[in-house]
């Protein structure tokens, strides 16, 4: 069963972990050479964070700048995924926020695109950042 509970601070190590080993695999294509672990502090400062746990391990994370409703990042391990952990972490953050929600994805990121649109987000524009071109989606009703 998933558990999913505000970040606490005896979580941050393995968090660190999953941030640094997850980017490291989605953007393979990217000079992954300078992501650290101390990344997910500088990244997530400020944020609210929410992080999921299967058997008392953490498997999962979504920060979220609340004061615009922006999922800043969804962090599920390799291993945990297709297990609807990323679904419950979504599910749980729009319980903690208000509409609109907001999030960017690289266009070059295509599973996390088809994820958010599986989950009713709509591309409201794109733009260019020094990592490539993102997507701006928009979340308007709750998520199935």
């Amino acid at each position: 069963m998933i558990l999913i509970i505000e970040f606490r601070k005896i979580d941050l190590q393995p968090l660190r972990e999953l941030f640094l080993s997850e980017r490291q695999r989605t953007f393979a294509e990217q000079d992954t050479s300078e992501f650290k672990l101390e990344d997910f502090d500088k990244q997530t400062q400020g944020e609210y964070i929410l992080t999921a746990f299967l058997d008392d391990v953490p498997v999962g994370f979504i920060s979220i700048w609340m004061p615009n409703s922006f999922i800043h990042h969804l962090y599920v391990a390799a291993p945990f995924q297709g297990k609807n952990i990323g679904t419950e972490l979504v599910k749980a953050a729009v319980k903690k926020t208000k509409f609109p929600i907001t999030l960017k994805c690289l266009e070059t990121n295509t599973k996390a695109i088809e994820f958010y649109i599986k989950k009713g987000f709509t591309e409201k524009s794109r733009g260019y950042s020094g990592s490539g071109t993102y997507i701006l989606f928009e979340l308007m009703k709750e998520i199935v």
